[in-house]
């Protein structure tokens, strides 16, 4: 992987064999954002956003580029919409429904765990997710081999992120 520091950007390249598919990935650590892109070759098939809503305590996703219909890249996105305290937070539980076991934060300690805060829920950001995913495999199975390809790299390299 690589990683650049320009003007508030950090880019990190890395991939994985996920099942018989070798998947790639790219994040652009952005001041206020994340851009992550998935896929098996260059494309951009579809791009989805998701942020914190004041209102609402499950991110709101939005798709930006591509069909509609097809809601994995606002599934992901929302699924790592989860902010706090100007850090991303991931759900260990795939990307539709459960509860949250599994959460890891960027920059810090899982709730609850060693130097975690007790303050309680973490407190919401307008920190926006960009996401692109670009598989055709959307199997939920298969999509939770992403999402945790996803949470091995952010806790390796969380400054990337």
């Amino acid at each position: 992987g690589s990683a650049t520091a320009a003007g508030g950007i950090a880019l990190h390249d890395f991939s994985g064999r996920l099942g018989e598919q070798r998947v790639h990935f790219h994040a652009m650590r952005l001041r206020d954002s994340l851009f992550l892109w998935v896929g098996a070759a260059p494309a951009l098939a579809s791009l989805a956003v998701a942020m914190c809503s004041p209102r609402d305590s499950v991110p709101v996703a939005a798709s930006l580029l591509g069909d509609p219909s097809d809601t994995a890249s606002a599934c992901l996105a929302q699924r790592l919409g989860r902010c706090a305290e100007g850090r991303v937070w991931i759900r260990g539980d795939g990307f539709r429904g459960g509860g949250g076991k599994g959460r890891i934060g960027l920059g810090g300690a899982a709730p609850g765990g060693p130097g975690a805060s007790s303050r309680g829920p973490p407190s919401k950001t307008k920190k926006q997710i960009f996401v692109s995913y670009n598989l055709q495999n959307t199997d939920s199975n298969f999509t939770l081999l992403i999402e945790n390809r996803i949470k091995e790299e952010m806790m390796a390299f969380p400054e990337k992120f």
